[in-house]
């Protein structure tokens, strides 16, 4: 590490993949490191592609006091998730978006209107959603209705070669229109273009007034790319893909070994185990 960057004032850190374990659990280990990093004064905050519902149980397990970035940072929330900023897909664009998913025999979800919205409760993935976020999806009839203010959609399937490939295509075929990352390996998300994760560090670095030097991010897919350019220290998880590590200025471990908390340690409050 460079001896003399400046001080971090803040870090942000993607949730699933980074600040979660594969089975969605708080490790204690992560738990301290936040609470170590509230006890140095460095604030701590998440942006993450959930919807804002689905940070409420990090929120009161972490004491989250700053706001958070909820659909890739595009929807900027307060503690109580009150909205402060929202940003929406184009309904043209969110209209060829969800067309293209269903073409691609992906299951499509739709989050809009503050609900989570789909089709098919029993579809793959819908089980692991409802405990992730804890809540149930509204089950409809059509989802044409809600692309005229939807914040994200999601296209879900089980093969992942599938859905990269499906990656590459939407993301040709909407261009400027719509940001198109898997979130995960199963969920293809398209949320508001330009308005992602990059966009929430330079949001807080305005509201918060600390410069972007001085804010660590933390992340794990490409989704997190954009938020590794903006920030002046950029963590990769060991479980990102080759492409995402080289995208950041530093590596820790994986998620399901306590890869947050050593990169916190290590790279943020310089404590070296003996």
């Amino acid at each position: 590490m460079n001896a003399a960057a400046p001080p971090i004032a803040l870090v942000v850190s993607d949730v699933d993949g980074t600040l979660v374990t594969t089975d969605k659990r708080l490790t204690p280990a992560t738990r301290a490191a936040v609470k170590r990093l509230g006890e140095a004064g460095i604030g701590f905050t998440v942006a993450s592609s959930r919807p804002p519902v689905g940070l409420r149980d990090l929120i009161a397990e972490l004491d989250l006091r700053l706001p958070l970035g909820a659909f890739n940072g595009s929807t900027l929330v307060a503690p109580d998730l009150t909205v402060l900023s929202e940003t929406l897909i184009p309904a043209a664009t969110a209209r060829e978006a969800a067309a293209r998913l269903a073409e691609a025999g992906l299951d499509v979800w739709v989050f809009a209107q503050g609900a989570w919205n789909l089709r098919d409760p029993h579809a793959p993935y819908a089980d692991l959603e409802r405990r992730t976020l804890g809540v149930e999806p509204a089950v409809v009839g059509s989802l044409d209705p809600l692309l005229d203010a939807a914040a994200k959609i999601v296209g879900v399937g089980a093969d992942a070669a599938h859905l990269a490939a499906c990656e590459t295509a939407l993301a040709a075929a909407l261009g400027t229109g719509a940001d198109v990352h898997r979130s995960q390996a199963y969920y293809l998300d398209v949320t508001p273009a330009g308005a992602g994760k990059g966009g929430f560090v330079d949001a807080l670095s305005r509201r918060l007034g600390i410069d972007r030097a001085r804010i660590a991010a933390l992340g794990d897919a490409g989704n997190d790319v954009p938020m590794f350019s903006r920030a002046g220290l950029s963590i990769a998880m060991g479980n990102a893909s080759p492409a995402v590590q080289a995208a950041a200025r530093v590596v820790t471990a994986s998620n399901d070994a306590e890869g947050f908390s050593r990169a916190i340690d290590e790279f943020v409050l310089h404590r070296h185990p003996a």
